[in-house]
């Protein structure tokens, strides 16, 4: 009895001296300390690698949600290793993952519910009809934090690989955060790794801040873009370190006759201190689903090594809006095939219904301050037939290219617009404005509701 209380006593000073570091550590990131607490151990957690704690973290985060309206509550997961699917978060809540805490996605498909698809997308991205939920999930939410220091989140994403290459999945792969029709989502201070599929997709939401996370994925990996703001306004992705299968930012706002139907665009997203690794796709990506449209988009300080492009616009016939006012200053990228990449055939449908009159809009383009060294290709810029993309403005920009370039350096169909300062010399599409004509970017800042 006496050993038993010891222990006891001990598991529960531990407890109060973990959690208060929580809340320390929150106050110092400039979130407000919930006024309820609570440990996954508390309701059953077992951090063994192979106990599901699925249960755990639904039955915590039930017991918490009583509390979205007097204080809120958090919840902490202690060092440990917690196999877990999918759980659903509450409103005015915090998740806060220890730095010696690994989520371990559960690779039991029964643990994980099949959703509707996207009503902007109209089906799954995998497959026809639903979705598996994604691992940690939210929707009609306000005020919530999925946090840590430095705390891990692992997709075990290989069978689900697997299945995607051997098309053997009947429903579109989970992503590892998915939140949906909220206001105010912090997602920081995490590290991701082997997503099945995306990994953060913040989707019709408001006033969402991504930051500081480490995003890690195997660079064949399908799909596994890292950050895809998805018809969202109000959006800050900073200080993110992003290994990818996939493009490490996309932005995205639906899916032709669905997306325009819907009509959510995403704006005002800010990018910035973003490094990036992904030698089969894009830094930052528009598109290809952007139907709700796209526009005042910044993104500096942008750091790409061995990645395909530095910043790609995919659309196509059938997607209609428009993807405007995207202003990038101060990238730097070494050994890529591409910098500049325009794509306006990128013929992906989700059915055969889409509309052929349904023509993107791409305009008021601006890049400056670009130094890219390792480079094959200058640019590739080809808008639509009849069509072309306009207002494109490339300044103060310097491209080293490979022992072995292309011999046309600037493809550029299909497009209009002004260079100044730029090396090699670009196409004459893009009008040269001699050396001292700097492309455009906004000093404004956008209003949010988090600082």
């Amino acid at each position: 009895m006496e050993m038993w209380t010891i222990q006891r006593r001990n598991q529960f000073l531990d407890t109060i001296l973990l959690l208060g570091i929580v809340l320390v550590l929150i106050n110092i990131n400039g979130v407000e300390s919930r006024k309820y607490s609570a440990s996954l151990t508390d309701f059953g957690g077992v951090g063994d690698g192979v106990t599901s704690n699925t249960k755990a973290f639904q039955a915590a985060i039930f017991n918490l949600s009583q509390y979205a309206s007097d204080g809120g509550s958090l919840l902490f997961v202690p060092p440990g290793k917690w196999l877990t699917g999918s759980f659903n978060l509450t409103s005015h809540f915090t998740l806060h993952i220890h730095k010696d805490a690994t989520l371990l996605a559960s690779q039991d498909e029964s643990e994980w519910a099949v959703i509707d698809p996207l009503p902007s997308y109209g089906r799954g991205r995998d497959a026809d009809g639903g979705r598996y939920i994604s691992l940690i999930f939210g929707t009609n939410l306000t005020d919530v934090v999925i946090t840590g220091d430095n705390g891990t989140i692992d997709g075990q994403g290989v069978t689900w690989w697997n299945k995607f290459h051997k098309g053997e999945l009947k429903y579109t792969r989970p992503y590892l955060i998915e939140i949906m029709y909220s206001n105010e989502v912090q997602i920081s201070n995490l590290t991701l790794m082997n997503s099945p599929s995306w990994n953060v997709h913040p989707v019709y939401s408001s006033n969402v801040v991504v930051q500081g996370l480490t995003i890690l994925a195997p660079v064949t990996s399908p799909n596994t873009d890292g950050i895809n703001p998805d018809s969202c306004t109000n959006t800050r992705i900073e200080d993110c370190y992003i290994v990818s299968g996939d493009d490490c930012v996309a932005v995205k706002s639906g899916w032709d006759e669905y997306g325009i139907k819907f009509g959510m665009p995403t704006k005002q997203l800010v990018i910035r201190r973003l490094t990036c690794i992904s030698p089969f796709s894009a830094v930052i990506a528009l598109g290809s689903e952007m139907s709700g449209g796209i526009e005042d988009v910044r993104a500096e300080d942008i750091t790409g090594i061995n990645t395909e492009s530095a910043v790609r616009i995919k659309t196509a016939v059938g997607r209609g809006n428009y993807v405007k006012d995207i202003y990038v200053r101060r990238m730097t990228m070494k050994t890529m095939k591409m910098v500049f990449w325009m794509a306006g055939n990128y013929g992906s449908h989700p059915d055969n219904d889409y509309d052929p009159n349904a023509i993107p809009v791409i305009q008021n383009i601006n890049f400056r301050d670009v130094v890219a060294e390792n480079v094959t290709m200058a640019a590739r810029l080809e808008g639509i037939p009849g069509h072309p993309f306009s207002g494109i403005c490339i300044s103060n920009t310097t491209i080293g290219l490979t022992q072995k370039p292309k011999k046309i350096q600037w493809n550029c169909t299909e497009i209009a617009g002004v260079s100044s300062n730029v090396t090699p010399q670009p196409c004459n599409l893009l009008t040269d404005q001699g050396p001292d004509n700097a492309c455009n970017f906004p000093e404004d800042s956008f209003t949010s509701a988090i600082v």
